[in-house]
């Protein structure tokens, strides 16, 4: 159960090995790394910039990993999500869940990841080679995927 939102680079494997290590009450462990991709939309994008709210970003971030322990029977967690200027290939965000079983594992992974797509207290501004910077809107295909929970 643990939030970091930094501005420094993670290695994924040491996140797990410190999540998982001594623990034999683990039979599931899912992650899910995003990085910054070179293209969007047909646009050659040469990095991004991540804005938030220090403090309360932490604090909703904290909130929604709760939700993510009431709802499933996790034995761990973790959300690393970065900021500042990155650059394509760089790992933006990283969510870890580690349970008895798969399932709920791989659901609570799947709604932590659409939570911090569409709600999360978050700015991102992409810097293209043709079009300069342009913040980035919600897309409605991410926003579809997030309301699946919230019939639930």
């Amino acid at each position: 159960m643990t939030v970091r939102v930094q501005r420094e680079p993670f290695d994924v494997g040491a996140e797990v090995a410190r999540l998982t290590a001594g623990r034999t009450d683990i039979g599931a462990v899912v992650t899910f790394s995003g990085l910054v991709r070179d293209e969007t939309e047909g646009r050659r994008v040469t990095a991004i910039w991540l804005e938030h709210y220090p403090g309360m970003t932490e604090e909703e971030l904290a909130r929604v990993e709760a939700e993510a322990q009431s709802r499933w029977p996790l034995q761990a967690s973790l959300v690393i999500h970065r900021y500042g200027k990155l650059s394509p290939g760089e790992h933006i965000v990283l969510v870890v869940t580690a349970s008895a079983h798969r399932q709920a594992a791989f659901e609570a992974a799947e709604f932590l990841m659409d939570y911090l797509k569409t709600r999360a207290p978050f700015w991102k501004k992409e810097e293209t080679v043709d079009h300069g910077g342009r913040w980035v809107e919600a897309r409605q295909s991410d926003d579809a995927a997030a309301e699946r929970w919230d019939r639930r």
